[in-house]
């Protein structure tokens, strides 16, 4: 049976928004329609998305005016309780207490970061900013919950209104900042590193270095094998991210892509998984070293680069992702916060990317992720033991809507730095339990 949708305007805003939530609770077979008299004769199932009723048997949504608008301006966001979740753009009237197209819109598309904000000390868009911080749903994939309730609404009036479920998927990927601890730095690198740890009485940590250096013992960050075996024993798919930053310069310490110690690390995995982009911090300063790094990618793996993620989760919009729709990048996988866990986009599916600016669905796929072992250990302080107990909470919760499940990790939290010391561990047993890889 095919959904027919009756809306008052037709916008991009409504084309987006509708295609990406009706597309997400498996409705594949749907038609717009501003024609008032055709959709009151129509005797499918049909949405009204508009000020009025039409006619009987509808499923009628009284919409705010998000949707309709095409300025970009400040929204009064009042929360209130509907279907045990938070809600806002409330309705008096109507079969859904709240326009879910508009405050699903407001929420995947960020709109709250084209607003006048205060950055954080990185200079991105700060967590603290956004209704979903600020109202404490900041670790629920909100939109999919409100769609799990809109989806049980909509069969009620229309049983025979066939959906294809999603299913659970669990995706680990991993950001190469430091390939290596020691190894492959070169001598002035470690004789600085090494001086620094005399001087500040750390006599271990320069053994340390000294018996990696020497061939005694396994670099602390190089977890790579014990992933390869990981991997195959849970037959799991991973991305992996290289930071190919030409200089070491501020955030962007990783060992130079002109070493063969590195470009062999790459092709080592290039052979096995899927390898992006880590975009370095100096290109966000300087735009066209991005090109220069994916050039640099490309040229190590013989393999057109298409995935991206940003290092230090350093994205403003709409710039950063315009800049990676020029260079060919057709995925990205930074949606989330470098200073917390928890659902940015109020998401947990893959969608296409709308630049509110230019008022346009783009070709830039969102991968949204929930999870990373760098805000659970600096930002939130938590030991091995919490971190494992906050991504057992986050599988739950993707499991329960049917959504994809995006971790980050690095290479030094998995190997064997004694700093990290237990992270390893709880990794493993999360990879144990989750399934629907």
């Amino acid at each position: 049976m095919q959904l027919l949708v009756y809306t008052q305007v037709h916008s991009t805003r409504v084309d987006y928004i509708f295609s990406t939530l009706l597309h997400a609770i498996g409705i594949n077979d749907y038609k717009l329609t501003t024609d008032n008299t055709f959709f009151k004769e129509a005797t499918s199932a049909k949405i009204n998305y508009s000020d009025i009723q039409i006619s009987e048997g509808e499923f009628w949504i009284k919409p705010v005016d998000l949707l309709f608008e095409k300025e970009i301006k400040a929204q009064k966001i009042d929360c209130f309780e509907a279907n045990k979740s938070k809600a806002f753009f409330k309705t008096p009237e109507g079969d859904f207490p709240f326009d879910i197209f508009a405050a699903s819109f407001y929420l995947i598309t960020r709109y709250e970061e084209y607003l006048p904000y205060k950055p954080d000390v990185y200079g991105r868009y700060a967590h603290e900013n956004s209704i979903a911080f600020k109202e404490d749903f900041l670790k629920l994939p909100l939109v999919n919950l409100w769609l799990q309730s809109f989806k049980k609404e909509l069969l009620r009036k229309f049983p025979a209104l066939h959906l294809t479920p999603q299913i659970f998927h669990f995706l680990p990927t991993y950001d190469i900042d430091i390939a290596w601890s020691f190894v492959n730095k070169g001598w002035q690198r470690n004789a600085g590193g090494l001086l620094k740890s005399m001087v500040n009485n750390k006599w271990s940590k320069a053994q340390e270095r000294i018996q990696v250096l020497l061939g005694n013992k396994t670099d602390p960050f190089d977890s790579y094998k014990w992933l390869d075996e990981l991997h195959e024993e849970h037959k799991c798919k991973p991305l992996y991210f290289f930071l190919l930053a030409r200089l070491n310069k501020g955030y962007d310490k990783n060992i130079l892509p002109r070493k063969k110690e590195l470009q062999n690390l790459i092709q080592h995995h290039k052979a096995k998984y899927e390898v992006g982009i880590h975009p370095s911090w100096q290109s966000g300063d300087k735009p066209q070293l991005l090109q220069e790094e994916i050039k640099i990618l490309e040229k190590i793996t013989g393999k057109k680069a298409n995935k991206s993620r940003q290092h230090y989760i350093r994205i403003t919009l709409p710039d950063t992702y315009r800049r990676l729709i020029n260079a060919e990048i057709e995925e990205d996988y930074s949606m989330g916060y470098g200073s917390i866990n928890g659902f940015r986009a109020s998401y947990c599916l893959p969608y296409s990317w709308y630049d509110l600016q230019k008022e346009e669905t783009t070709s830039l796929t969102i991968y949204p992720f929930c999870y990373m072992d760098a805000n659970s250990y600096y930002e939130q302080h938590y030991g091995p033991e919490e971190a494992l107990a906050e991504m057992k909470y986050y599988d739950k919760i993707i499991k329960e809507v049917n959504g994809l499940f995006i971790t980050i990790w690095h290479n030094h939290f998995l190997g064997t730095d004694k700093m990290f010391t237990g992270w390893r561990e709880a990794y493993r047993t999360i990879m144990e339990e989750i399934e629907g890889f």
